[in-house]
């Protein structure tokens, strides 16, 4: 089922991209023994995709709409450098039937479908009409753009609530917005419109009807020149946020082989009606008695693809350039065979605890992890910065098994495993979905996040058992911090002093008494409740991550040091650890708590970027759930709100302003009377 290998190839690609896809894209060139051009804007100068390319051109400032987003920079760049072809990647340029022709008109092949292609499937109005004529099933809706108010009223309560106001341009989760009743189709569609004409340069809108309970799966599908198409399957794209997909798997753990190749059949006779060619993906949403409806066609490469690649031992990039250079498909849709589990996860910079929102800053400690079945596919690297101006995006996590169930163990444990320091990520959160009963069991809708975690994301408490090993396990690495300490003194290893038998361990709050006993062949022997615990330990002072095995369990968890003891991330759960001597915990007992300072009479920005509009002014009253300002950042719009009735006091920021995290926006007196 490999490729057929030819003496002739393109010598020199340009990918048009950046972050973790221009990287992947790199990967398959080098595999191929094809040169590669990296471009950067400003912000991207010292890069990994700038790094690990052949050659680099700069095209201007750090925006998206100055660099990559130019179309002229990039024919330049790649008349520059003699670049014969262009991977667009993902985003940015890659479903513009103008940079296709653009390439064309300079004689420089697009590694991607043809533009009548691009066109047709781009608009998620045509693409529907063109659907409903190649026989797929598609959702009700409202096929024209809607930019008047009442009109969109009328037409949503014709349909019947829920519905779903969607950009006819672009992808993302952007321009999307769920309306369940007048008042929030009214303002989804001004936010829709707004942040489609900000991401995409195209504020047209459209209505269809919001299918509850759905699930969110796509057919992978690969085309040649010469009108062969197949389809490679499926990916349950089903946990999302904010439209955006969290987890994504291949197969799906809900499908039947009869719904498959019925969806796959329909992929496929989407992708012919308009003579496709090259990786494309048809995306369906399926509701809880399997019929699916068409959503859109994505005529690029899915950030999702690697599970794909994983399942189906294809290389779907490569599959790309090879189509774009002319090749025939030498795979017949009876020879492709799914085998084994993948699940992706995508680790972003962001912080869950404050409503998912983008964090930015450099990674200080930068450590992925790694073993058989896992596969991480990242753009950054340790001392980089994640900008404000691009997806926040760290890298993509894959774990590969033989079933579902031991593809989740092995996720989990690499991101147990996965060490992020300097920026806010949401690896916990990920972990916490991932071993998540209601996941495991494979209940997946798209509202899987909103009903089990709501907005935010707070953390999780262990269970009791796992906090007894955490506890034995602190008391372990406190060991063996005495024994380095002592190793110069001329003690003998593993000798301590009398007095620190008996510990008491603070899990956050909840405290433990440890003792510790003459240790058995070296290893610590530790008495905790009714328990008798050896915990086995590969962990040294200093670092991040250590490996246990705790009666037979084996857990995998990140130490950061903190006064008098640790902070421990094990299984979606961060803990403040303090040991201390059972002496030391009575006299700290009786230490009074210091009070946290009173941040109520305070708006801060959550996060840097970009304020687009103030609602209020000084003096004027809000209630609480007031629209206060919205902030632009990470090309999303986010709504600030008031949380309790006051009276603004003071407005320190303007549309148009630059704002920093934690900058102080607005202040507040009182309570409005």
């Amino acid at each position: 089922m490999s490729p057929r290998e030819q003496t002739t190839m393109f010598k020199k690609i340009l990918i048009a991209n950046r972050g973790e896809i221009a990287c992947r894209v790199i990967r398959t060139c080098k595999k191929l023994g094809i040169a590669t051009v990296a471009v950067y804007s400003e912000a991207d100068a010292q890069a990994l995709h700038v790094r690990m390319a052949d050659e680099a051109v700069a095209i201007g400032p750090a925006p998206a709409r100055d660099s990559y987003l130019v179309i002229d920079k990039i024919v330049a760049a790649c008349r520059q450098t003699g670049a014969e072809a262009v991977h667009p990647g993902y985003g940015f340029l890659s479903e513009n039937p103008a940079f296709a022709q653009a390439l064309d008109e300079a004689g420089i092949v697009f590694i991607g479908p043809p533009m009548t292609a691009v066109q047709a499937m781009g608009d998620k109005i045509e693409s529907k009409i063109l659907a409903r004529k190649a026989g797929v099933s598609v959702v009700p809706g409202h096929n024209e753009p809607v930019s008047d108010p009442d009109e969109a009223l009328r037409i949503a309560r014709r349909i019947g609530y829920p519905v779903m106001v969607k950009a006819a341009a672009g992808g993302g989760g952007k321009g999307m917005r769920i309306a369940h009743d007048d008042p929030s189709l009214v303002e989804g569609l001004e936010r829709a419109r707004s942040e489609a004409r900000s991401s995409f340069g195209d504020d047209r809108v459209f209505l269809e009807k919001y299918v509850e309970q759905p699930r969110h799966i796509e057919i992978q599908v690969l085309a040649d020149k010469h009108g062969h198409a197949i389809h490679l399957g499926e990916r349950e794209c089903s946990i999302q946020r904010r439209h955006q997909k969290v987890i994504e798997e291949a197969p799906s753990p809900f499908l039947d082989e009869a719904t498959r190749q019925a969806m796959g059949a329909q992929a496929v006779a989407l992708a012919q009606a308009v003579d496709y060619h090259s990786a494309g993906t048809v995306e369906f949403i399926v509701d809880a008695k399997r019929n699916f409806y068409f959503l859109e066609m994505n005529t690029r490469l899915q950030v999702e693809h690697p599970v794909t690649e994983l399942v189906t031992g294809l290389d779907l990039v490569e599959w790309m350039i090879r189509i774009a250079w002319g090749e025939q498909l030498t795979i017949r849709q009876d020879e492709v065979k799914l085998s084994g589990w993948a699940i992706e996860a995508r680790v972003y910079a962001e912080d869950p605890s404050r409503g998912f929102l983008p964090s930015t800053g450099r990674l200080r400690r930068y450590q992925r992890p790694a073993g058989e079945g896992i596969r991480v596919d990242a753009g950054v690297a340790e001392g980089l910065d994640v900008s404000m101006f691009y997806d926040p995006m760290i890298a993509k996590l894959c774990a590969f098994a033989a079933d579902r169930a031991t593809a989740a163990q092995k996720l989990a444990d690499a991101l147990d495993a996965y060490v992020i320091r300097g920026l806010s990520h949401n690896i916990a959160f990920l972990t916490s979905l991932i071993t998540h009963p209601r996941f495991l069991e494979g209940r997946l809708t798209t509202n899987f996040i909103a009903e089990e975690y709501g907005d935010r994301f707070e953390g999780i408490s262990l269970p009791h058992p796992a906090k007894l090993d955490l506890a034995a396990i602190a008391v372990a690495m406190r060991m063996i911090e005495a024994e380095r300490a002592m190793a110069g003194s001329g003690k003998l290893p593993g000798w301590r002093p009398v007095h620190v038998a008996d510990w008491r361990v603070k899990l956050d709050d909840e405290p433990f008494d440890v003792r510790l006993d003459d240790p058995v062949e070296g290893v610590p022997r530790v008495r905790i409740e009714d328990q008798v615990v050896q915990p086995g330990l590969d962990w040294q002072p200093g670092r991040l991550l250590a490996t246990a095995t705790v009666n037979g369990r084996r857990l995998i968890l990140q130490v950061d040091r903190r006064p008098e003891g640790y902070l421990f991330t094990h299984r979606g759960a961060q803990v403040t650890v303090l040991v201390r001597t059972r002496e030391a915990a009575d006299y700290a007992a009786r230490m009074p708590k210091k009070q946290p300072p009173d941040l109520s009479r305070l708006l801060a920005s959550p996060m840097p970027g970009l304020i687009v509009a103030v609602a209020v002014e000084p003096g004027q009253e809000v209630k609480a759930g007031q629209e206060l300002c919205v902030l632009e950042a990470m090309k999303m719009q986010n709504i600030l709100r008031a949380e309790r009735d006051a009276v603004v006091e003071s407005v320190k920021v303007a549309p148009g302003d630059a704002v920093a995290s934690d900058q102080v926006l607005m202040t507040f007196v009182g309570a409005a009377g």
